[in-house]
């Protein structure tokens, strides 16, 4: 299941001369146990780890979570729901999201990250017109 984005998907985001703030839609499923660096806790807590290891790194491209939720039940879809947790993260631009995600004491912490998912999904998102 996917947890880093490919090449492809990193060079089409950069490729973007969108000076536009972007959200990015985090759509996230737990493992039941952690692995890794973060074996023996449960995956929403080695969640949290990362999330509060990553908030200096967000603060410092100017980015926040506008929305950290738990998924209930699906009213539209697969009767059983897909994902644990849902997170809207707002950056200013792409390039900042990416001057983040390319952050080598960032990417030291990611290994929390991959440690507590089974599965996500990362999808930029833009206002309606």
């Amino acid at each position: 299941m996917p947890l880093t984005p490919t090449q492809s998907q990193i060079e089409g985001l950069a490729a973007s001369d969108s000076e536009e703030p972007v959200v990015m839609l985090n759509l996230l499923r737990f493992k039941d146990l952690a692995d890794g660096i973060d074996e023996g806790v449960s995956g929403r807590d080695a969640y949290a780890r990362y999330g509060a290891a990553t908030a200096p790194f967000l603060a410092a491209v100017g980015g926040r979570v506008i929305s950290a939720l738990d998924t209930s039940e699906v009213v539209i879809g697969l009767e059983q729901s897909e994902w644990d947790a849902v997170l809207l993260v707002e950056y200013p631009s792409r390039k900042r999201f990416l001057e983040m995600a390319s952050n080598p004491d960032y990417l030291a912490i990611h290994a929390h990250r991959e440690a507590a998912l089974q599965d996500s999904r990362l999808i930029a998102c833009a206002p309606m017109r």
